[in-house]
Protein backbone atom coordinates (compact mmCIF):
# COMPACT_ATOMS: atom_id res chain seq x y z
CA UNK A 1 0.00 0.00 0.00
CA UNK A 2 1.19 2.93 -1.04
CA UNK A 3 0.28 6.45 0.92
CA UNK A 4 1.06 10.05 -0.18
CA UNK A 5 -0.45 13.50 0.96
CA UNK A 6 0.32 16.56 -1.68
CA UNK A 7 -0.86 19.86 0.19
CA UNK A 8 -0.89 23.49 -1.03
CA UNK A 9 -2.17 26.43 -0.76
CA UNK A 10 -3.99 27.23 -3.62
CA UNK A 11 -6.02 23.93 -4.01
CA UNK A 12 -9.08 23.47 -5.95
CA UNK A 13 -11.91 22.23 -3.70
CA UNK A 14 -15.47 22.41 -4.62
CA UNK A 15 -14.55 25.16 -7.27
CA UNK A 16 -13.00 27.49 -4.01
CA UNK A 17 -9.25 27.69 -3.91
CA UNK A 18 -8.01 27.49 -0.36
CA UNK A 19 -5.33 25.62 1.56
CA UNK A 20 -6.16 21.78 1.90
CA UNK A 21 -3.72 18.59 1.74
CA UNK A 22 -5.03 15.55 -0.47
CA UNK A 23 -4.54 12.64 0.79
CA UNK A 24 -3.53 9.67 -1.97
CA UNK A 25 -3.47 6.07 -0.95
CA UNK A 26 -3.19 3.40 -3.84
CA UNK A 27 -3.59 6.25 -6.17
CA UNK A 28 -6.85 7.36 -5.46
CA UNK A 29 -7.59 10.63 -3.05
CA UNK A 30 -9.22 8.89 -0.04
CA UNK A 31 -9.25 12.05 2.28
CA UNK A 32 -8.80 15.94 2.04
CA UNK A 33 -8.14 17.71 4.92
CA UNK A 34 -6.55 20.34 6.36
CA UNK A 35 -2.49 20.69 6.23
CA UNK A 36 -2.14 20.52 9.44
CA UNK A 37 -3.57 17.37 10.01
CA UNK A 38 -1.20 15.11 8.11
CA UNK A 39 -0.32 12.07 10.17
CA UNK A 40 3.00 11.18 10.99
CA UNK A 41 4.84 8.92 8.53
CA UNK A 42 3.21 9.78 5.73
CA UNK A 43 5.53 11.28 2.72
CA UNK A 44 4.19 14.59 1.95
CA UNK A 45 4.49 17.12 -1.56
CA UNK A 46 4.24 20.81 -0.84
CA UNK A 47 3.04 22.44 -3.70
CA UNK A 48 3.23 26.14 -2.19
CA UNK A 49 1.72 28.94 -3.59
CA UNK A 50 0.48 27.08 -7.08
CA UNK A 51 -2.64 26.27 -8.17
CA UNK A 52 -3.68 22.55 -7.25
CA UNK A 53 -6.37 21.31 -9.56
CA UNK A 54 -7.77 18.12 -11.10
CA UNK A 55 -6.41 17.17 -14.19
CA UNK A 56 -7.37 18.37 -17.56
CA UNK A 57 -9.59 15.96 -19.12
CA UNK A 58 -9.35 16.53 -23.44
CA UNK A 59 -12.44 14.71 -24.90
CA UNK A 60 -10.94 15.70 -28.28
CA UNK A 61 -7.50 13.92 -29.39
CA UNK A 62 -6.50 12.66 -32.47
CA UNK A 63 -3.54 10.38 -32.06
CA UNK A 64 -3.29 8.70 -35.63
CA UNK A 65 -2.22 5.54 -35.27
CA UNK A 66 -1.98 2.66 -36.37
CA UNK A 67 -1.86 3.58 -40.03
CA UNK A 68 -0.56 7.40 -39.60
CA UNK A 69 1.94 7.39 -36.93
CA UNK A 70 4.22 9.53 -38.89
CA UNK A 71 1.25 12.55 -37.58
CA UNK A 72 0.91 11.42 -34.23
CA UNK A 73 1.47 8.80 -32.20
CA UNK A 74 0.27 7.64 -28.34
CA UNK A 75 3.51 8.52 -26.90
CA UNK A 76 4.50 11.49 -28.44
CA UNK A 77 0.76 13.11 -27.51
CA UNK A 78 0.46 11.85 -24.24
CA UNK A 79 3.98 13.10 -23.58
CA UNK A 80 2.16 16.51 -24.80
CA UNK A 81 -0.50 15.90 -22.64
CA UNK A 82 1.83 15.49 -19.53
CA UNK A 83 3.53 18.09 -20.20
CA UNK A 84 0.09 20.59 -20.22
CA UNK A 85 -1.54 19.38 -17.09
CA UNK A 86 -3.71 17.04 -19.30
CA UNK A 87 -3.95 13.69 -17.10
CA UNK A 88 -6.87 11.45 -19.27
CA UNK A 89 -7.07 12.12 -23.34
CA UNK A 90 -9.74 10.56 -25.58
CA UNK A 91 -8.90 9.24 -28.81
CA UNK A 92 -11.17 10.18 -31.86
CA UNK A 93 -11.72 7.25 -34.04
CA UNK A 94 -10.33 9.40 -37.34
CA UNK A 95 -7.51 9.53 -38.84
CA UNK A 96 -6.11 6.29 -38.00
CA UNK A 97 -5.92 3.66 -40.78
CA UNK A 98 -8.27 1.69 -39.96
CA UNK A 99 -10.88 3.89 -38.56
CA UNK A 100 -12.21 2.92 -34.82
CA UNK A 101 -15.62 1.87 -36.57
CA UNK A 102 -15.27 -1.63 -35.68
CA UNK A 103 -14.13 -3.56 -32.42
CA UNK A 104 -10.94 -5.17 -34.75
CA UNK A 105 -10.17 -1.76 -35.15
CA UNK A 106 -10.64 -0.64 -31.72
CA UNK A 107 -8.54 -3.90 -30.77
CA UNK A 108 -5.44 -2.55 -33.30
CA UNK A 109 -5.57 0.55 -31.35
CA UNK A 110 -5.39 -0.69 -28.15
CA UNK A 111 -2.59 -3.23 -29.06
CA UNK A 112 -0.33 -0.37 -30.11
CA UNK A 113 -1.06 2.07 -26.96
CA UNK A 114 -0.72 -0.25 -24.69
CA UNK A 115 2.48 0.13 -22.65
CA UNK A 116 3.23 3.70 -24.59
CA UNK A 117 0.77 6.72 -22.78
CA UNK A 118 1.88 8.96 -20.58
CA UNK A 119 -1.65 9.69 -19.57
CA UNK A 120 -4.97 7.60 -19.58
CA UNK A 121 -6.20 7.37 -22.61
CA UNK A 122 -9.97 6.44 -23.41
CA UNK A 123 -11.58 5.63 -27.08
CA UNK A 124 -14.47 6.84 -29.32
CA UNK A 125 -16.07 5.04 -31.93
CA UNK A 126 -16.88 6.02 -34.72
CA UNK A 127 -20.22 6.32 -36.55
CA UNK A 128 -20.37 5.75 -40.51
CA UNK A 129 -22.34 4.82 -43.17
CA UNK A 130 -22.93 1.27 -42.91
CA UNK A 131 -21.67 0.30 -39.57
CA UNK A 132 -25.02 0.18 -37.40
CA UNK A 133 -24.65 -3.26 -36.74
CA UNK A 134 -20.89 -1.97 -34.95
CA UNK A 135 -21.73 0.17 -32.77
CA UNK A 136 -23.17 -2.49 -29.92
CA UNK A 137 -20.21 -4.38 -29.49
CA UNK A 138 -18.06 -1.37 -30.10
CA UNK A 139 -19.64 0.04 -26.89
CA UNK A 140 -19.50 -3.75 -25.20
CA UNK A 141 -15.95 -3.16 -26.08
CA UNK A 142 -15.97 -0.23 -23.64
CA UNK A 143 -15.88 2.89 -26.29
CA UNK A 144 -16.69 6.02 -24.17
CA UNK A 145 -18.50 7.93 -26.56
CA UNK A 146 -19.24 7.69 -30.76
CA UNK A 147 -18.46 10.51 -33.28
CA UNK A 148 -20.05 11.10 -36.83
CA UNK A 149 -19.02 13.58 -39.44
CA UNK A 150 -21.78 15.51 -41.40
CA UNK A 151 -19.59 16.63 -44.14
CA UNK A 152 -16.23 15.21 -45.47
CA UNK A 153 -14.24 14.21 -42.80
CA UNK A 154 -11.17 14.63 -45.10
CA UNK A 155 -9.96 11.11 -45.42
CA UNK A 156 -11.72 8.33 -47.16
CA UNK A 157 -11.54 5.76 -43.85
CA UNK A 158 -14.41 7.72 -42.52
CA UNK A 159 -16.86 8.76 -44.87
CA UNK A 160 -20.00 11.14 -43.42
CA UNK A 161 -23.20 9.94 -42.29
CA UNK A 162 -26.62 12.04 -43.72
CA UNK A 163 -29.87 12.28 -42.47
CA UNK A 164 -31.55 8.79 -43.01
CA UNK A 165 -28.39 7.08 -41.34
CA UNK A 166 -28.24 9.43 -38.34
CA UNK A 167 -32.16 7.97 -38.16
CA UNK A 168 -30.53 4.60 -38.54
CA UNK A 169 -27.60 4.73 -35.84
CA UNK A 170 -28.69 7.57 -33.01
CA UNK A 171 -31.60 5.29 -31.26
CA UNK A 172 -28.99 2.73 -30.92
CA UNK A 173 -25.95 5.05 -29.60
CA UNK A 174 -28.80 5.95 -27.23
CA UNK A 175 -30.01 2.99 -26.19
CA UNK A 176 -26.81 2.26 -24.75
CA UNK A 177 -26.11 5.05 -22.91
CA UNK A 178 -23.49 6.60 -24.58
CA UNK A 179 -23.24 10.43 -26.23
CA UNK A 180 -22.66 10.94 -30.00
CA UNK A 181 -19.96 13.58 -31.01
CA UNK A 182 -20.87 15.20 -33.91
CA UNK A 183 -18.84 17.69 -36.30
CA UNK A 184 -21.57 19.87 -37.66
CA UNK A 185 -21.40 21.70 -40.70
CA UNK A 186 -23.53 20.63 -43.57
CA UNK A 187 -22.45 20.26 -46.88
CA UNK A 188 -24.89 22.38 -48.67
CA UNK A 189 -23.98 25.49 -47.52
CA UNK A 190 -20.00 24.83 -48.20
CA UNK A 191 -20.79 24.07 -51.47
CA UNK A 192 -22.74 27.29 -52.80
CA UNK A 193 -20.11 29.39 -51.07
CA UNK A 194 -17.64 27.82 -52.97
CA UNK A 195 -19.77 28.10 -55.67
CA UNK A 196 -20.30 31.77 -55.30
CA UNK A 197 -16.64 32.14 -54.60
CA UNK A 198 -14.56 34.69 -56.62
CA UNK A 199 -12.10 32.73 -59.00
CA UNK A 200 -9.88 35.48 -58.11
CA UNK A 201 -9.57 35.23 -54.59
CA UNK A 202 -6.32 34.72 -52.95
CA UNK A 203 -5.93 31.02 -51.61
CA UNK A 204 -3.22 32.82 -49.36
CA UNK A 205 -5.43 34.61 -47.42
CA UNK A 206 -7.57 33.41 -44.42
CA UNK A 207 -10.30 35.41 -45.34
CA UNK A 208 -10.85 33.08 -48.86
CA UNK A 209 -10.73 30.01 -46.46
CA UNK A 210 -13.69 31.50 -43.86
CA UNK A 211 -15.40 32.20 -46.88
CA UNK A 212 -16.28 29.04 -48.03
CA UNK A 213 -17.04 27.53 -44.66
CA UNK A 214 -19.44 29.94 -43.98
CA UNK A 215 -21.69 30.03 -40.21
CA UNK A 216 -24.67 28.87 -41.83
CA UNK A 217 -22.92 25.45 -42.60
CA UNK A 218 -22.83 25.08 -38.52
CA UNK A 219 -25.85 26.63 -37.76
CA UNK A 220 -28.04 24.22 -40.15
CA UNK A 221 -26.10 20.94 -39.29
CA UNK A 222 -26.98 21.68 -35.53
CA UNK A 223 -30.73 22.61 -36.02
CA UNK A 224 -30.70 19.22 -37.76
CA UNK A 225 -28.76 17.74 -34.75
CA UNK A 226 -31.45 19.42 -32.29
CA UNK A 227 -34.24 17.84 -34.40
CA UNK A 228 -33.21 14.52 -34.36
CA UNK A 229 -31.99 14.47 -30.66
CA UNK A 230 -35.55 15.25 -30.16
CA UNK A 231 -36.90 11.99 -32.62
CA UNK A 232 -34.31 9.37 -30.73
CA UNK A 233 -33.84 10.84 -27.56
CA UNK A 234 -30.26 10.16 -28.34
CA UNK A 235 -27.71 12.86 -26.66
CA UNK A 236 -25.90 14.62 -28.95
CA UNK A 237 -22.77 16.62 -28.10
CA UNK A 238 -21.53 18.91 -30.95
CA UNK A 239 -18.07 19.27 -31.01
CA UNK A 240 -15.67 22.69 -31.91
CA UNK A 241 -18.59 25.24 -32.01
CA UNK A 242 -16.84 28.28 -33.52
CA UNK A 243 -20.33 30.29 -35.18
CA UNK A 244 -21.91 32.41 -32.63
CA UNK A 245 -24.98 31.77 -34.47
CA UNK A 246 -25.40 28.33 -32.85
CA UNK A 247 -25.88 29.65 -29.71
CA UNK A 248 -29.45 30.46 -29.41
CA UNK A 249 -29.83 27.30 -31.33
CA UNK A 250 -28.57 25.69 -28.64
CA UNK A 251 -29.62 27.28 -25.76
CA UNK A 252 -33.38 26.69 -27.10
CA UNK A 253 -32.30 23.09 -27.35
CA UNK A 254 -31.63 22.55 -23.70
CA UNK A 255 -34.40 25.14 -22.59
CA UNK A 256 -37.13 22.33 -24.79
CA UNK A 257 -35.24 19.70 -22.04
CA UNK A 258 -33.39 17.59 -24.78
CA UNK A 259 -30.53 15.93 -23.92
CA UNK A 260 -27.67 18.73 -25.68
CA UNK A 261 -23.88 19.64 -24.72
CA UNK A 262 -21.49 21.47 -27.18
CA UNK A 263 -17.39 22.57 -26.86
CA UNK A 264 -15.71 25.15 -28.29
CA UNK A 265 -11.50 24.80 -28.79
CA UNK A 266 -8.70 27.18 -27.54
CA UNK A 267 -7.95 28.50 -30.67
CA UNK A 268 -11.56 30.31 -31.23
CA UNK A 269 -11.32 32.08 -28.04
CA UNK A 270 -7.26 33.01 -28.46
CA UNK A 271 -7.12 33.44 -32.23
CA UNK A 272 -9.49 35.88 -34.74
CA UNK A 273 -10.25 35.73 -38.52
CA UNK A 274 -8.72 39.39 -38.53
CA UNK A 275 -5.37 38.94 -36.78
CA UNK A 276 -4.20 35.95 -39.29
CA UNK A 277 -1.46 36.80 -41.69
CA UNK A 278 -1.27 35.53 -45.47
CA UNK A 279 -0.36 32.21 -45.80
CA UNK A 280 -0.78 31.05 -42.69
CA UNK A 281 -1.61 27.98 -43.02
CA UNK A 282 -0.74 26.95 -39.37
CA UNK A 283 -4.00 28.86 -38.67
CA UNK A 284 -6.22 26.50 -40.63
CA UNK A 285 -8.57 24.33 -39.05
CA UNK A 286 -12.70 23.33 -40.01
CA UNK A 287 -14.74 25.38 -39.30
CA UNK A 288 -12.42 28.33 -39.35
CA UNK A 289 -11.01 30.58 -36.83
CA UNK A 290 -14.36 33.47 -37.14
CA UNK A 291 -14.17 36.92 -36.89
CA UNK A 292 -13.69 38.44 -33.07
CA UNK A 293 -17.20 38.91 -33.15
CA UNK A 294 -17.83 35.29 -32.97
CA UNK A 295 -14.95 34.99 -30.30
CA UNK A 296 -16.56 37.33 -27.93
CA UNK A 297 -19.64 35.15 -28.37
CA UNK A 298 -17.70 32.29 -27.61
CA UNK A 299 -16.88 33.66 -24.22
CA UNK A 300 -20.13 34.34 -23.00
CA UNK A 301 -21.62 31.31 -24.25
CA UNK A 302 -18.98 29.66 -21.95
CA UNK A 303 -19.80 32.11 -19.08
CA UNK A 304 -23.25 31.97 -19.16
CA UNK A 305 -23.72 27.95 -19.65
CA UNK A 306 -24.92 27.82 -23.54
CA UNK A 307 -21.21 25.76 -24.28
CA UNK A 308 -19.93 23.40 -21.74
CA UNK A 309 -16.50 22.58 -22.03
CA UNK A 310 -13.36 23.29 -23.90
CA UNK A 311 -11.30 20.55 -25.95
CA UNK A 312 -8.50 20.61 -27.81
CA UNK A 313 -9.06 19.27 -31.21
CA UNK A 314 -5.61 18.25 -31.41
CA UNK A 315 -4.99 17.21 -35.08
CA UNK A 316 -1.24 17.65 -36.18
CA UNK A 317 0.28 16.39 -39.79
CA UNK A 318 3.35 16.45 -41.33
CA UNK A 319 4.79 19.86 -41.39
CA UNK A 320 4.65 19.31 -45.71
CA UNK A 321 0.80 18.95 -45.43
CA UNK A 322 0.37 22.17 -44.36
CA UNK A 323 2.21 23.63 -47.58
CA UNK A 324 4.37 25.86 -45.89
CA UNK A 325 6.08 27.39 -49.00
CA UNK A 326 2.68 27.67 -50.64
CA UNK A 327 0.82 29.19 -47.95
CA UNK A 328 -2.46 27.98 -49.89
CA UNK A 329 -5.42 28.48 -47.18
CA UNK A 330 -7.22 26.23 -49.37
CA UNK A 331 -5.32 23.35 -50.10
CA UNK A 332 -3.76 22.74 -47.31
CA UNK A 333 -4.68 20.39 -44.48
CA UNK A 334 -6.82 21.38 -41.82
CA UNK A 335 -5.86 21.05 -38.25
CA UNK A 336 -4.43 22.18 -35.11
CA UNK A 337 -1.66 21.22 -32.65
CA UNK A 338 -2.45 22.15 -29.10
CA UNK A 339 -3.13 19.83 -26.53
CA UNK A 340 0.41 20.95 -24.57
CA UNK A 341 -0.76 24.53 -24.79
CA UNK A 342 -4.33 24.42 -24.08
CA UNK A 343 -4.47 24.78 -20.28
CA UNK A 344 -2.12 28.23 -20.63
CA UNK A 345 -3.96 29.28 -24.18
CA UNK A 346 -7.23 29.20 -22.31
CA UNK A 347 -6.07 31.04 -19.12
CA UNK A 348 -4.09 33.95 -20.91
CA UNK A 349 -7.44 34.99 -22.28
CA UNK A 350 -9.99 33.39 -19.25
CA UNK A 351 -9.53 36.53 -16.73
CA UNK A 352 -10.30 39.38 -18.96
CA UNK A 353 -13.37 37.96 -19.78
CA UNK A 354 -14.35 37.26 -16.29
CA UNK A 355 -13.42 33.94 -15.84
CA UNK A 356 -11.60 32.08 -12.66
CA UNK A 357 -9.60 29.03 -12.19
CA UNK A 358 -12.76 27.47 -11.16
CA UNK A 359 -14.21 28.29 -14.40
CA UNK A 360 -11.78 26.84 -16.22
CA UNK A 361 -11.78 23.49 -14.09
CA UNK A 362 -14.86 23.44 -14.90
CA UNK A 363 -14.81 23.98 -18.36
CA UNK A 364 -11.53 21.82 -18.86
CA UNK A 365 -11.97 19.04 -16.53
CA UNK A 366 -14.95 18.33 -14.75
CA UNK A 367 -17.54 19.04 -17.40
CA UNK A 368 -15.31 16.62 -20.04
CA UNK A 369 -15.36 13.65 -17.63
CA UNK A 370 -18.49 13.96 -16.84
CA UNK A 371 -19.66 14.06 -20.82
CA UNK A 372 -18.42 10.37 -21.20
CA UNK A 373 -19.23 8.80 -17.80
CA UNK A 374 -15.62 9.19 -16.09
CA UNK A 375 -16.90 11.46 -13.27
CA UNK A 376 -16.85 9.09 -10.63
CA UNK A 377 -12.80 8.87 -11.63
CA UNK A 378 -11.81 12.17 -13.14
CA UNK A 379 -12.56 15.70 -13.55
CA UNK A 380 -12.33 16.78 -9.53
CA UNK A 381 -10.42 16.01 -6.00
CA UNK A 382 -13.01 14.83 -4.15
CA UNK A 383 -12.60 10.98 -2.09
CA UNK A 384 -12.75 8.16 -4.43
CA UNK A 385 -11.48 9.37 -7.37
CA UNK A 386 -8.30 9.08 -9.01
CA UNK A 387 -5.65 11.16 -7.95
CA UNK A 388 -4.86 12.56 -10.83
CA UNK A 389 -3.07 16.30 -10.68
CA UNK A 390 -2.36 19.69 -12.04
CA UNK A 391 0.36 21.55 -10.21
CA UNK A 392 0.30 25.31 -12.08
CA UNK A 393 1.15 28.23 -11.34
CA UNK A 394 -1.57 31.01 -13.06
CA UNK A 395 0.80 33.66 -12.42
CA UNK A 396 3.89 32.70 -14.67
CA UNK A 397 4.36 33.11 -18.36
CA UNK A 398 6.39 31.57 -20.83
CA UNK A 399 7.18 32.18 -24.69
CA UNK A 400 6.37 29.00 -26.54
CA UNK A 401 9.19 27.09 -28.50
CA UNK A 402 8.76 24.89 -30.93
CA UNK A 403 12.07 22.96 -28.99
CA UNK A 404 10.07 22.10 -26.39
CA UNK A 405 7.04 21.46 -27.64
CA UNK A 406 6.34 17.33 -26.94
CA UNK A 407 3.84 16.33 -30.04
CA UNK A 408 5.20 14.84 -33.00
CA UNK A 409 5.53 18.12 -34.76
CA UNK A 410 5.75 21.17 -33.87
CA UNK A 411 3.88 23.77 -36.01
CA UNK A 412 1.52 25.45 -34.58
CA UNK A 413 -0.03 28.99 -34.40
CA UNK A 414 1.20 29.39 -30.73
CA UNK A 415 4.50 29.46 -31.27
CA UNK A 416 6.58 32.62 -30.89
CA UNK A 417 3.31 33.56 -28.47
CA UNK A 418 3.52 34.86 -24.65
CA UNK A 419 1.38 33.05 -22.70
CA UNK A 420 0.42 32.69 -19.08
CA UNK A 421 0.06 30.03 -16.73
CA UNK A 422 2.58 27.43 -16.18
CA UNK A 423 2.59 23.94 -15.60
CA UNK A 424 4.72 22.91 -13.20
CA UNK A 425 3.72 18.87 -12.00
CA UNK A 426 1.41 16.47 -13.70
CA UNK A 427 0.10 13.71 -11.88
CA UNK A 428 -1.33 10.41 -12.49
CA UNK A 429 -2.92 8.47 -9.88
CA UNK A 430 -0.47 9.51 -7.42
CA UNK A 431 2.26 9.01 -9.06
CA UNK A 432 4.07 12.31 -10.94
CA UNK A 433 4.56 11.84 -14.16
CA UNK A 434 5.70 15.49 -15.24
CA UNK A 435 8.01 17.71 -13.00
CA UNK A 436 8.99 21.28 -14.87
CA UNK A 437 10.32 19.98 -17.99
CA UNK A 438 11.36 16.57 -17.28
CA UNK A 439 9.22 12.88 -17.00
CA UNK A 440 9.54 11.55 -14.24
CA UNK A 441 8.45 7.67 -15.38
CA UNK A 442 8.13 5.14 -18.25
CA UNK A 443 4.87 5.39 -19.61
CA UNK A 444 2.34 5.24 -16.92
CA UNK A 445 -0.87 5.52 -18.38
CA UNK A 446 -3.43 3.28 -18.76
CA UNK A 447 -6.31 2.29 -21.51
CA UNK A 448 -9.59 3.32 -19.75
CA UNK A 449 -13.15 1.62 -20.95
CA UNK A 450 -16.15 1.97 -19.97
CA UNK A 451 -16.67 -1.38 -19.09
CA UNK A 452 -14.05 -1.02 -16.51
CA UNK A 453 -14.59 0.00 -12.97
Amino acid sequence: MSELVVRGERVLIDGVLRSAAIQIRDGRIVAIGEPADVGSGIAVHDAGSDVVMAGLVDTHVHVNEPGRGEWEGFETATRAAAAGGVTTILDMPLNSIPATTTVDALEQKRAIARARCHVDVGFIGGVVPGNASDIAPLAEAGVLAFKCFLIDSGVKEFAQVDETQLRESMPIVASLGRVLMAHAELPAPISRAVTALDPSADPRCHATWLRTRPPEAEEQAITLLVALARETGAHVHVVHVAAAGAIPILRRARAEGLTLSAETCPHYLVFSAESIPDGATRFKCAPPIRERAHQEALWAALRSGDLDMIASDHSPCPPALKLPAEGDCLRAWGGIASLQLSLAAVWSNAPAHGATVADVARWMSERPARLVGLDTRKGALEPGRDADLVVWDPDAELTVEAHALQHRHKVTPYEGMRLRGVVHETWLRGERVYNRGHFVHEPRGRLLSATAT
